[in-house]
C-alpha cells in the first residue's frame, strides 16, 4: 500500500516542484505556462482520449462503469438544487458551489495520477473512460452556472443552448465523440497512427504536473479558510458518495477505486480561466485551486489507504 502511495505521490511532488522552481528562477516567465496548457488542451489530451476510447469495447459493464462515475455529481447537484429551493440559498452561492464542486482536474491531474496508482493498460483505460464522461458532465454544469450568474436575461433554455455550443467547440469533447464513433462503428486506426497518438498522449502526465507547478506560483491568494470549506465536497463528499455508489452497483475493486479517486481530484486549472472570463469570484477560485492541488498530496494517499489499494 505504501509503495502505491510513494509511486503515485512522489512523481507529482517532483514535477510540481520543478514547475515552481522554473518560475522562481525565472526560467519561465508569467504566462509561459499557457503554452503548456495549449499543448495539453489541443494536442496531448485529445490524442490520449481519442485513441483510448477508440480501442475500448463498450459493453454493459463499461456503461455501468461510466454511469457510476457520473452519478455522484448528479446526486450532489440534486442536493444543491433542493437546498436552494428549500433553504433559500443565495443564487451566487449556488453558482459558486456548482463551479467549485464539479469541475475537477479529471484529465490533467486525474488521468496521470490513476496511471501512477495502477500502472499498465487497464489503469490508463479506466482513467480515460471515467475522466472523459465525468468531465463532459462537470463542464456542462459549471459553464451553465457561470452563464446563469451573468445578468443577461437569456433564461435557462437560452443558457443551455450557449453551453451546448461551447461544449461542441471543445477539442476534448470532440475527441471523445470521435473516439466513440470509431469504437461503435468498429473502425481501427493503422498502427503507425495509433502509435503516434499513444506517444503524444503519453506526454500528458509530465507536462500537466509541471504546468500546474508553474501555474500556482506567484499568484495572489486570499481567504484560505473559505477555500478549504469549498474544497471539502471534492475532498470528502463526492468520493464518499462514489464509494457507496460503486458498492451498490457491484463494481470490481480496481473499477471502484478509479471512480472514487477520480471524484476526489482537485479543482481544475481551467476554472481559474473561466472565473477570470466571467469576473466571478476570481481570487477565491485561485486560492481554492492552490488549496485543493497542494492538499491532494495529503488527502489522496488517505483515500488510497481507505481503499486498501496494493
Amino acid at each position: 500500500m505504501f509503495q502505491v502511495i510513494i509511486r503515485s505521490i512522489v512523481p507529482i511532488v517532483i514535477l510540481l516542484g520543478l514547475g515552481l522552481f522554473s518560475r522562481h528562477k525565472k526560467i519561465m516567465k508569467p504566462g509561459d505556462e499557457k503554452v503548456f496548457g495549449a499543448y495539453l488542451y489541443y494536442f496531448a489530451l485529445p490524442a490520449l482520449l481519442f485513441i483510448n476510447i477508440t480501442e475500448t469495447e463498450f459493453t454493459g459493464q463499461t456503461l455501468k462503469f461510466i454511469f457510476s462515475g457520473m452519478l455522484p455529481a448528479l446526486i450532489v447537484l440534486a442536493v444543491y438544487i433542493t437546498v436552494f429551493f428549500t433553504a433559500k440559498l443565495k443564487k451566487d452561492n449556488l453558482y459558486l458551489l456548482m463551479l467549485t464542486t464539479f469541475f475537477g482536474n479529471f484529465v490533467f491531474f486525474g488521468v496521470p495520477f490513476i496511471m501512477f496508482v495502477f500502472p499498465g493498460g487497464e489503469g490508463e483505460r479506466l482513467a480515460i473512460l471515467s475522466s472523459a464522461f465525468i468531465s463532459v458532465l462537470s463542464v456542462f454544469i459549471s459553464v451553465t452556472a457561470l452563464e446563469l450568474s451573468k445578468v443577461s436575461g437569456q433564461g435557462i433554455i437560452g443558457t443551455l443552448k450557449i453551453v451546448s455550443k461551447q461544449l461542441m467547440a471543445n477539442p476534448l469533447v470532440f475527441s471523445i465523440i470521435a473516439g466513440l464513433a470509431f469504437s461503435l462503428v468498429g473502425l481501427r486506426l493503422p498502427r503507425v497512427f495509433s502509435t503516434a497518438l499513444h506517444m503524444l498522449g503519453g506526454t500528458t502526465a509530465t507536462v500537466a504536473f509541471f504546468m500546474l507547478g508553474a501555474f500556482i506560483y506567484g499568484r495572489k491568494y486570499t481567504g484560505f479558510f473559505s477555500a478549504f470549506k469549498l474544497a471539502l465536497p471534492r475532498i470528502v463528499l463526492l468520493p464518499a458518495i462514489a464509494f457507496f455508489v460503486t458498492r451498490f452497483l457491484g463494481l470490481g475493486k480496481i473499477e471502484s477505486a478509479v471512480i472514487i479517486l477520480m471524484n476526489a481530484m482537485p479543482l481544475a486549472i481551467a476554472v481559474s480561466v473561466m472565473s477570470d472570463r466571467y469576473d466571478f469570484h476570481k481570487e477565491t477560485v485561485a486560492t481554492l485551486i492552490l488549496v485543493s492541488s497542494i492538499g491532494s498530496i495529503i488527502y489522496l494517499p488517505i483515500w488510497i489507504y481507505i481503499l486498501g489499494i496494493q
